[in-house]
């Protein structure tokens, strides 16, 4: 079960010696003396039922922020009327990269979330595309690894490539971010029967010359890319593009779904 970081906190205060300490400071206040506390106080700060009765005190007081902190991403990205890809097309996988820690970032960035979310419009174009997969391999379909992202996360992403050559990966939350952060970007690929990728000739957010779709050509003359792996980056292209949407150069899985520009005029950045 995820332990999410306010909840250890909170669990680390209530295992803590804070009430013996808060009654100190109450008698402190009250005879205004520098006397220590009485040992009947502290028995029965002690006493199980003082200790239960404190707890769900604090309980009560922190509950709402608790809620907030679990829901956050999700709630957010519905009250900005994005949504969900699996509640639109069950048949669309969804494994968000960013959930865990095997990512570019060696990081978790996302604690909260385990679906994907798109706008409106870019998940119109997403449905698309499954659907001219479907037409055209009946037993493939679609995986999203990423989709809508919040500013917040793309700022971590960019503290982990800043200063270092892979930079030009990620999108600069201070010249407003990509099209990721607006819902209108996605990252995927195609899987089999069995729910397993097929072959690309790299991992899903390798960051590196071997994930350029400019470089094909040179990749297969020089055995870095199979002609298999080839035709099915062509796949995925050819079907996305069915959606309406466009290929990013530098990395064969991500596709956006109009230009910066369209998106910072038409468009609301997710915080």
């Amino acid at each position: 079960m995820k332990e999410y970081p306010v909840l250890r906190h909170l669990r680390r205060f209530l295992l803590g010696r804070w009430w013996i300490a808060l009654l100190r400071s109450v008698s402190s206040l009250c005879h205004r003396g520098s006397q220590p506390l009485p040992a009947t106080w502290q028995g029965l700060a002690t006493k199980p039922i003082v200790r239960g009765l404190s707890i769900l005190l604090v309980l009560l007081l922190f509950y709402p922020a608790l809620y907030a902190q679990q829901a956050t991403l999700s709630q957010k990205m519905s009250s900005m009327g994005l949504k969900s890809v699996t509640a639109a097309d069950s048949t669309i996988l969804v494994d968000l990269i960013y959930t865990r820690s095997d990512n570019f970032t060696d990081q978790v960035l996302y604690e909260d979330l385990d679906e994907a979310y798109l706008h409106p419009h870019a998940l119109a174009g997403l449905l698309k595309a499954q659907k001219a997969l479907k037409d055209l391999y009946p037993r493939y379909s679609l995986i999203v690894y990423d989709a809508a992202r919040p500013m917040q996360v793309q700022q971590q992403m960019w503290r982990v490539v800043r200063g270092t050559t892979l930079r030009k990966y990620v999108s600069n939350p201070a010249n407003g971010g990509g099209l990721h952060n607006y819902g209108l970007a996605v990252d995927v690929s195609i899987v089999d029967e069995e729910g397993v990728p097929l072959a690309m000739g790299t991992e899903v957010d390798h960051l590196g010359e071997e994930s350029h779709i400019t470089h094909e050509a040179d990749l297969l003359r020089e055995g870095k890319l199979t002609k298999k792996e080839a035709d099915n980056r062509l796949l995925l292209r050819r079907v996305m593009r069915s959606g309406g949407f466009r290929a990013l150069p530098s990395e064969w899985w991500h596709f956006n779904w109009c230009s910066r520009q369209e998106a910072r005029e038409n468009y609301q950045l997710i915080p």
